[in-house]
């Protein structure tokens, strides 16, 4: 079965609006976006276009006006605050541009920390990560001993620890330069394709979403 055939992700009519001092400003204008198993799709699209609250309403970190998001067929609308949580502890992989990785752990148990919330923390797995993202040498290490490029991947490996369904990524290269972008971005790409998961990305840089399957750009409210 393909990718496109078995969607993770389906968006169908999204909405949201905020209010600006005395206005409403539309953001999403009715939104319709599928994300398969295995497949890789950039967001892009111009500063305040509305991607990162795309993100934000597909985690269930805020609520719709309108539309319907659904991951793996279950409809977000449905679930209250407990079940926005289980979804985003059983489900999703959060990477964002700025690390959040926890201080007072050791890189290995951060790397733990998903998986054995979501109590599905997979040995095997977490070897294969910790080989592939090139971290064996720094289990033992804290977040402020390691440079931003190995932040990133401890924090990619952590969100894949899970083996969630569905990775959401927000500018996750935002803060490395050009060649460990690169790097994190090919090895995030390697493991997803390797776990099966649908991964999202926000970018602004075109040549980054040129190297997922399908670039997609949210422009005036609507995606295009």
């Amino acid at each position: 079965m393909s990718g496109l055939d078995s969607g993770v992700l389906d968006i169908t009519g999204l909405t949201k609006s905020y209010r600006s001092a005395s206005e409403t400003v539309a953001v999403l204008r009715g939104v319709n976006l599928r994300v398969g198993a295995g497949e890789s799709v950039a967001l892009t699209g111009e500063s305040g276009s509305g991607k990162s609250t795309l993100l934000h309403l597909i985690a269930g970190l805020d609520a719709a006006d309108g539309g319907e998001i659904r991951v793996d067929g279950t409809a977000l609308s449905g679930l209250n605050d407990a079940g926005r949580a289980a979804l985003r502890r059983n489900r999703l992989g959060l990477v964002f541009q700025q690390f959040n990785l926890i201080p007072s752990l050791s890189v290995e148990d951060n790397l733990k920390f998903q998986s054995r919330l979501a109590a599905r923390h997979d040995a095997a797995w977490h070897t294969e990560l910790t080989e592939r993202l090139g971290l064996g040498d720094l289990l033992r290490r804290y977040p402020e001993q390691l440079s931003g490029g190995q932040q990133q991947r401890v924090a990619i490996g952590r969100a894949l620890a899970p083996k969630p369904l569905l990775l959401l990524a927000d500018e996750p290269t935002g803060n490395l330069d050009e060649d460990t972008a690169d790097e994190v971005l090919r090895l995030a790409r390697d493991l997803v394709a390797r776990s099966g998961c649908g991964f999202l990305m926000v970018t602004h840089s075109a040549r980054l979403a040129a190297t997922l399957d399908r670039q997609v750009t949210l422009h005036a409210g609507l995606i295009a």
